[in-house]
């Protein structure tokens, strides 16, 4: 992975203006050997932050500092390939491979996208994050993730 440049100006502000900011961010956050770490990216989201993907919705820095607190809890390795992003104006668009490791299961790969929203002071107002949950971790569940494609196929597909 090629090492990127942390924009100072942003770092120092705690401002977003740059796709490689935020790359840097999230390379920090998913990519601590083991559990993932928001310490350092909180301060880059806005207070009232509107956060929402295929499990939850939650709006305010404190919903979302404890969303983080609990995933973190909860997962025993976390780590987030990024690859393609994205910056148009105040939109900026990531997608991702994120290997999942929960206590009691195997691995799971998820593929996904975040699509961000910056305000005007620089800070993340919005992120929705778009994924197949079930169908990427029942995958990785002998005999039951072919059952689930199987079904998904049949009725939707």
């Amino acid at each position: 992975m090629d090492k990127i440049k942390l924009n100072e100006s942003d770092f120092f502000n705690r401002k977003i203006t740059s796709i490689q900011t935020v790359k840097e961010l999230w390379s920090k956050t998913y990519n601590t050997e083991g559990k993932p770490d928001w310490s350092h990216i909180l301060p880059y989201y806005d207070k009232n932050i509107h956060f929402r993907d295929s499990i939850q919705e939650i709006r305010g820095i404190d919903d979302f500092t404890a969303m983080t607190e609990r995933l973190s809890r909860r997962s025993k390795d976390l780590k987030m390939n990024i690859v393609n992003s994205a910056m148009n104006d105040d939109v900026i668009f990531l997608e991702w491979e994120m290997t999942l490791s929960f206590k009691k299961y195997p691995s799971s790969l998820l593929f996904g996208n975040s699509r961000i929203r910056i305000n005007s002071d620089g800070k993340i107002i919005e992120q929705r994050d778009y994924y197949d949950l079930w169908g990427d971790i029942f995958d990785n569940i002998p005999r039951f993730g072919k059952i689930y494609r199987k079904f998904m196929k049949k009725k939707f597909g």
